[in-house]
Formats: C-alpha cells, sequence, structure tokens
C-alpha cells in the first residue's frame, strides 16, 4: 500500500511540474524571439518554435556531456536557434566550393628555413585586427576573410589599422569570379583589388548585406594589393609559420556542422568536419601550443557578429589532421 501511495505522489508531482516546465519554456521562447527581434507569421511561429525547442534540447544535451568530459567546447543556443542545420548552411554558408581547385593561383608560401616559431601568437594584441564585423544575411564570408587579411598587412606597411570595405568586394568583384551575396573566393577577391588598383574604406562604403551596383570611388581607396601568397595545401605547420610570420591570414573551413551553427566557447573539435569540402572563410589571427598537444588550437575570427560562438570568436583543433580544412586553401595579400 505504502508503494501505491509513493508512485501516485510521483505521479501527481510529475504532473504538476509539467505545466510548470512548459511555462519556463514559453518563457524563454518569448525571451530569446524578443532578444534577437524575430516576428514570424501566425502559421510560421509554432513550427519555429518547435525547431528552436529541438536545438535547445540537442545543446543542453551536448554541454551535458562536455561537463561529464566527452567534448571539448560547449554550445549555447544564439541568433540561429530558429533555423534548421540545412537552413543555416544555405543562409550563411556559400564558399564557391566547385571553384576552390581551379582558384586563381599565387605565389607560394616558402617556409623560412630554420625558423623557431613562437608557442603562441595572437595578432590582436599587437593591432593587426578589426573589430568582428556581421555579414548578416549574406554569404559574403569570402569577403570579410580577404579584407580581414588585407587589413593586417595594410597595418604593418602603413603602420595605421584601417578597416576596408567587405561590400566594396560583395559589389565589385563579379568580374573575377565572385557572386556577392551568393558566395566567392578570397583569392578571387585579392584579384580584384590587384587588377581594380586598391579597396575603400569601410567607412565610404559601408556594409549592407545585400548586392547592389559597383560604387567603388578611387578618392576613398585605403589599401592595394600587389599580389597574393597561397599556403602549401593542408599544411598546417606552413600555416603556423605563415600566421607567425606574416600575420592575419585567409583560410576556409568545413562550417557546415550543426555544432559550428551553435559553438559558444573551448576548443572546437567535430568528429564529422571535413578537410576538403569547405564552405565558409575565416581569418586566422594567431595560435596557441602552449598547452599538450590535444589543447592546441587556432584562434579565428568570424563575420557572424560578436553575439556568436566566443565573442566572434572560435578556437580551432589545431595540428590534428588538418581538422575542419583549416590549412586547406590558406592565402594571404602582399601590398
Amino acid at each position: 500500500m505504502h508503494f501505491y501511495l509513493c508512485l501516485a505522489s510521483l505521479c501527481l508531482g510529475i504532473v504538476a511540474a509539467a505545466p510548470q516546465l512548459d511555462q519556463t519554456l514559453d518563457a524563454k521562447w518569448h525571451q530569446w524571439k524578443a532578444q534577437h527581434r524575430k516576428t514570424y507569421a501566425a502559421n510560421e511561429d509554432s513550427w519555429r518554435r518547435t525547431t528552436w525547442e529541438k536545438n535547445l534540447r540537442m545543446i543542453e544535451m551536448h554541454n551535458l556531456e562536455y561537463s561529464a568530459g566527452k567534448h571539448s567546447f560547449l554550445m549555447g543556443m544564439n541568433k540561429f536557434g530558429d533555423m534548421t542545420n540545412e537552413e543555416f548552411r544555405q543562409m550563411m554558408n556559400g564558399l564557391r566550393q566547385n571553384r576552390l581547385e581551379t582558384k586563381p593561383k599565387g605565389t607560394l608560401f616558402h617556409e623560412p628555413l630554420l625558423l623557431e616559431t613562437p608557442k603562441s601568437v595572437d595578432w590582436r594584441e599587437k593591432g593587426y585586427v578589426t573589430p568582428v564585423k556581421n555579414q548578416g544575411a549574406c554569404i559574403s564570408g569570402w569577403a570579410f576573410s580577404a579584407t580581414g587579411s588585407l587589413e593586417g598587412q595594410w597595418f604593418h606597411k602603413a603602420g595605421q589599422l584601417v578597416s576596408l570595405s567587405a561590400q566594396n568586394l560583395v559589389d565589385c568583384s563579379t568580374a573575377q569570379g565572385n557572386r556577392g551575396c551568393n558566395g566567392g573566393l578570397i583569392n578571387y577577391a585579392f584579384e580584384y583589388v590587384m587588377e581594380n588598383g586598391g579597396i575603400d574604406t569601410e567607412e565610404s562604403y559601408p556594409y549592407e548585406a545585400v548586392n547592389i551596383t559597383c560604387r567603388y570611388k578611387p578618392d576613398s581607396s585605403a589599401a592595394k594589393v600587389s599580389g597574393f601568397v597561397d599556403i602549401p595545401r593542408r599544411e598546417e605547420e606552413a600555416l603556423e609559420k605563415a600566421v607567425a610570420i606574416v600575420g592575419p591570414i585567409s583560410v576556409a573551413i568545413d562550417a557546415s556542422h550543426v555544432s559550428f551553427q551553435f559553438y559558444r566557447s573551448g576548443i572546437y573539435y567535430e568528429p564529422q568536419c571535413s578537410s576538403e569540402q569547405l564552405d565558409h572563410g575565416m581569418l586566422v589571427v594567431g595560435y596557441d601550443e602552449d598547452e599538450p598537444s590535444r589543447n592546441k588550437y587556432w584562434i579565428v575570427k568570424n563575420s557572424w557578429g560578436e553575439d556568436w560562438g566566443d565573442q566572434g570568436y572560435i578556437l580551432m583543433t589545431k595540428d590534428q589532421s588538418n581538422h575542419c580544412g583549416i590549412a586547406t586553401a590558406a592565402s594571404y595579400p602582399q601590398v
């Protein structure tokens, strides 16, 4: 009899807790929508919430496994929470993968002989890196990657950090093979700046996240490119040396996974990551290998705003078989 009373009490407790859990989830949903200024048509709200709840459960499960030592990074709910992974990939990732093999070839990077690279490098500390930017609903990571490495090289040359116009590249580099908000290649962007004779400042040619007619103004040009250098494919050691002696380096990676979509902090490692199927341009601004081998990482700047990842950055696993293809298509401009 005592057993049945306890069972009945437990069931009543579960029934009583269920509405409270629903109310908590409901409050979180409305708070998330308000935070990210999301509004939906009446017939869309329910299935967006279903997607959001599914993502939230997945994030919470991952973080529980992180606490148990199964993962090296945390995930977190963010502005992509109402998107399926397929929607996310379609909206955010558009490096022109089919053209990577035929991309414009730059000078091949030659590793300095007998160079002993430092254990850690962070070009943000040296003034080479502009604040994190936000590409919005425009597949232009390739443009932000290109401006990022060019900003660093021009700072090294001129001693002044100037934010350069990604919108200039989006609008004007179609003749070189880029497709604006529909994707592009980093080396095509370098080729455009070289052939065009310059690139405008962000201030004079602000970002709008849509394709518009080219409005380049020579009087507002702030940097030039004389050529570009390719890091030997898939060689992380060469990439390390380039980062150590040159500055921030443009890279392309596989950013297609839901773990990347909701990355929050820690050292990113995704078992399903490809080193060949690359879909997003980013910027390596440093690395750290002062820790044991399993904790080595690249410091990588993204262009999804400071509210994604670790204040707009991600730490990516280093020296583990070219994880996510970080050394597959790396390059930088010559100025």
